[in-house]
């Protein structure tokens, strides 16, 4: 029963296009590992920009010094 984990910024995807990461990845463990769709686990965590960190800053924080 494999179970995928997939964490994107709360404001990284809509309804449809996590839907279609959903399948996505249920179909590539089918094909490539020959896994059961009906067993396969997919979840999605969205995380708030200011409690995802890297190089030592928050996204929000990142993103604001892009602009």
């Amino acid at each position: 029963m494999p179970y995928v984990n997939i964490k994107i910024t709360r404001d990284g995807a809509t309804p449809e296009q996590k839907a279609e990461l959903i399948d996505g990845v249920t179909q590539l463990l089918q094909r490539v590992l020959d896994k059961n769709p009906a067993t396969t686990m997919v979840v999605i965590d969205e995380v708030d920009p200011d409690n995802w960190g890297i190089g030592g800053e928050s996204i929000s924080m990142r993103r604001a010094n892009t602009r």
